[in-house]
């Protein structure tokens, strides 16, 4: 049997099926989470170390380089799987084209912008500066 027997004559017509980036989309979420646990058990244990610190304490525990690097892994998985799940929001919930691509983009580009935003500013406390 031919998928093309499965499909109705509209849906021939104008070439609708599968976008075949489902899947990819739904593994990259899925790591993003994954990767998520440890650093979020992580950065618990960090804000616990920091509950009664001083500003000169917690630039010394961030400047410890595994620190800093588990600090922008985190910031960086973090802005990547928000931005994946807002997008599948966004694709399932807002039914004007134009709308959905504004919203897709702003939050694109909001993540990226957050995410350099904060990995500029954990470089620069790491570095002293």
């Amino acid at each position: 049997m031919n998928t093309a027997d499965l499909q109705t004559p509209l849906k021939r017509v104008r070439g609708l099926g599968s976008a075949k980036s489902g899947t990819h989309h739904f593994i990259v979420q899925r790591i993003t989470a994954v990767a998520l646990i440890p650093l979020v058990l992580w950065s618990i244990w960090l804000a616990l170390m920091l509950l009664h610190a001083d500003y000169v304490a917690a630039q010394a525990l961030l400047q410890q380089p595994l620190n800093a690097v588990l600090m922008i892994a985190f910031v960086l998985a973090l802005f990547w799987h928000a931005q994946l799940g807002l997008q599948v929001v966004i694709e399932d919930y807002v039914h004007t084209r134009w709308r959905e691509i504004t919203l897709q983009v702003a939050v694109k580009f909001l993540c990226v912008l957050g995410a350099l935003a904060c990995a500029l500013a954990v470089v620069r406390i790491a570095l002293g500066k």
